[in-house]
């Protein structure tokens, strides 16, 4: 056995750590050397792929990103795009990823009739918040999910969460009318409130009281962080890798927010399940929906995702729920919001609309304060105008789809599979 002098340590334990350190440092910059390389060989190919279709230039670093902006300028830009190039046109987002937005009916038509899956790359950022629910999930998981969710949404489980957003909606005009006349109104920020209130109410019979105190409750912080962060990983290329994200500000601001979110969630879920086992409520039984201690007189979506059952009698797991109400949570407020939005927008630019919306509600309420089930069905030409807003200015702007095979679209143009798509 070789010894190595004790006077010699001290040098050879110097050797030892900068050869291991330069090994490192040349293994990591060969390795990011290789995926540089290799992301602009893909660059050339898929601009080759997409040369058939024009688009607006894009910045060789940015891409469109400094056009497509979070403001007024960008809600404009992009139907000036598709105004402009008709059928499709490539959308750079960074120097290396781009999607095809698809503009024309018979382009959209042919991707939407095809069984492509979801796009990994954007839905991944929101699995760590998230989890697997309905939004991300495929295949049989969703189709078993979807079919134990679907009870939630029957009109009989609707209807008494009418009285909650009249509710809701009222707490939301009270605040309007404590500000000083003429005041100009930030409608997303009061609308974001008043849904969230009305989500906590009918999803989880949580009363937050957000509406008047935003910063009261840690969860409702969280879900308006975690809401901004997620975007915020969108605009931002560099974000898109996970290493960079993890280690930013936004990246930490994330993971606190989804700690947050979940430790809430798991709590609100462990202390209803407690209360369903107390009452000797069956998990498969939902007759003991219309009360819960004298106060709540509706079966929420807590209610139906901890009582519903598979044709095997299983029902689904804790982080199975706690995914599925994030989820409801995170698809819907925000978009809620901007629709709702949108809608008010879109009535005060045609003053004549308004009125006639107005007369109508008013006909029917005939002074009351409170809108009920009854009276949806008696409003066609507000429900005319909530649908025409709603298809002018989508919640959703956008869905991406990843091919997984070739297309050959109408006028003749194709793209191969593992392109991205936006339409």
């Amino acid at each position: 056995m070789v010894s190595i002098p004790a006077q010699w340590l001290p040098h050879w334990e110097t050797g030892y750590l900068r050869t291991a350190c330069l090994t490192v440092l040349v293994a990591v910059a060969v390795q990011l050397v290789f995926r540089f390389l290799r992301a602009l060989l893909w660059k050339r190919y898929i601009q080759k792929v997409l040369a058939p279709f024009p688009g607006q230039p894009a910045h060789w670093l940015f891409g469109h990103m400094r056009e497509v902006r979070p403001d007024e300028t960008g809600f404009t830009i992009v139907p000036q795009w598709a105004a402009k190039f008709k059928f499709a046109f490539p959308l750079w987002i960074g120097p290396f990823r781009v999607v095809l937005s698809l503009v024309h009916p018979d382009y959209i038509k042919e991707i939407v009739n095809s069984p492509e899956p979801k796009d990994r790359v954007s839905y991944a950022w929101l699995k760590p918040w998230i989890g697997d629910g309905l939004l991300v999930s495929e295949g049989q998981k969703w189709f078993r999910n979807r079919r134990l969710l679907t009870p939630g949404f029957h009109f009989d489980v609707l209807k008494p969460y009418v009285k909650v957003f009249s509710e809701c909606t009222n707490i939301m005009l009270d605040r309007w009318a404590d500000l000083a006349p003429g005041t100009p109104v930030e409608m997303f920020h009061y609308a974001s409130a008043m849904t969230l209130d009305s989500l906590m109410r009918c999803a989880l019979s949580v009363r937050s009281d957000c509406q008047r105190d935003s910063d009261g409750s840690p969860y409702i912080r969280a879900v308006y962080d975690l809401t901004k962060c997620v975007v915020e990983r969108g605009r931002f290329p560099p974000f898109h890798i996970p290493l960079i994200f993890h280690l930013s500000p936004t990246g930490f601001r994330f993971r606190k927010a989804c700690k947050t979110a979940h430790d809430f969630s798991d709590e609100v879920i462990r202390k209803r399940r407690a209360e369903l086992q107390q009452q000797g409520c069956h998990q498969n039984d939902t007759a003991n929906s219309s009360e819960d201690g004298g106060k709540k007189r509706y079966l929420d979506f807590l209610d139906i995702l901890l009582q519903a059952r598979d044709e095997d009698g299983k029902g689904l797991s804790e982080r199975e729920i706690r995914d599925e109400v994030d989820t409801f949570m995170f698809e819907g407020h925000d978009t809620t919001a901007s629709g709702v939005s949108w809608i008010l927008y879109n009535l005060a630019k045609h003053p004549a609309c308004q009125d006639r919306c107005r007369a109508e509600v008013d006909a029917v309420l005939q002074g009351r304060a409170e809108v009920k089930w009854e009276d949806l069905s008696k409003l066609p030409y507000t429900t005319m105008c909530i649908k025409e807003s709603l298809r002018m200015h989508s919640p959703v702007p956008g869905v991406t789809r990843l091919t997984t095979q070739p297309h050959t679209f109408p006028d003749g143009r194709s793209i191969p599979a593992g392109q991205h798509m936006l339409y």
